[in-house]
């Protein structure tokens, strides 16, 4: 076993958001990746009953959390903030930086600001997405794994969105950049590397990200040195921006005349055998074990 002082670790996944059945597989893949280690390790699924699944855990009374959950309440500061209540050092960032990474054009302000190039747009209403210029993109501000984004290209294309359109709701509507899909993973601070995603069929969105063989990951992602270096300085800067702990996983665009475009940061990134942090993991010949490994051992509380 690599941890001396850590011996049992509990794994949140499953949870009540869009992405449970995601959480449930990156939660299978820890735990896998716990008994392999050697640590004493046990599932909790989070479901909707805050006191039957806190009661498991402390039953368990594990020194560490794996936090394996995600979207809502995974990762948006509410199961971080009840962890610290709790005073169980669990996994990856912390209450703050989790709120800000889950609230997408919070996460825009603040890169912007910072003088990272993000996308034009903002929160609009239905109203106001009918009289933009095409081609855009509509994506609820506060999800996950690409539920609910659609791409608008054509007049028919709007038309569906608007009837999908929750009632008295903004959502994050953006330029759509023509292009190519990178990610860029940072753990402890530092770029641990890049990736292209080269769907087979369509774009990168739900179905495409979890099926397997679906989408080529290049790797790292083939891109000149000067769009290299703004891809790692653009991803380590929105770690530490936010105050960001553990790994993360920063979305970009690169348009067809060579910008490099912040989409948002994942702040928990998924642990599915089709993820894209531990495939960039094994380009600094870390395992799928070590990288858990790592975010134990460095697990704590705000």
């Amino acid at each position: 076993m690599f941890g001396q002082t850590v011996k049992k670790v509990a794994v949140l996944m499953g949870g009540i958001s869009s992405e449970r059945e995601i959480s449930l597989s990156s939660g299978q893949g820890v735990m896998g990746a716990l008994q392999k280690l050697g640590y004493q390790s046990k599932a909790i699924d989070v479901v909707d009953n805050l006191s039957q699944w806190v009661k498991k855990l402390m039953d368990f009374e594990p020194d560490v959390v794996f936090n394996a959950l995600h979207g809502k309440f995974g990762e948006d500061g509410g199961v971080q903030g009840v962890l610290n209540a709790l005073k169980i050092p669990y996994t990856h960032s912390g209450v703050l930086a989790s709120a800000i990474g889950m609230d997408k054009q919070m996460t825009r302000k603040l890169a912007a600001q910072a003088g990272v190039l993000v996308a034009q747009g903002g929160l609009k209403t239905s109203r106001e997405f009918e009289k933009m210029r095409l081609p855009l993109v509509v994506k609820p501000n506060n999800e996950g794994s690409s539920c609910g984004v659609k791409i608008i290209l054509t007049e028919s294309d709007r038309k569906n969105a608007l009837t999908d359109w929750p009632q008295n709701q903004k959502l994050l509507v953006e330029k759509y950049i023509a292009g190519r899909e990178l990610s860029v993973a940072v753990l402890d601070g530092k770029v641990l590397g890049s990736i292209e995603l080269k769907p087979k069929k369509g774009w990168y969105d739900y179905q495409n990200k979890y099926a397997t063989g679906a989408v080529d990951h290049l790797i790292p992602a083939p891109v000149s040195k000067i769009q290299k270096q703004k891809l790692y300085a653009y991803a380590e800067k929105m770690h530490h921006l936010l105050g960001c702990r553990g790994v993360t996983r920063s979305d970009f665009r690169l348009s067809e005349s060579g910008q490099v475009y912040f989409l948002e940061i994942n702040t928990n990134p998924g642990m599915t055998p089709t993820s894209l942090v531990p495939d960039m993991a094994k380009l600094k010949h870390i395992s799928y074990e070590k990288l858990v490994n790592c975010l134990v051992q460095e697990a704590r509380c705000d």
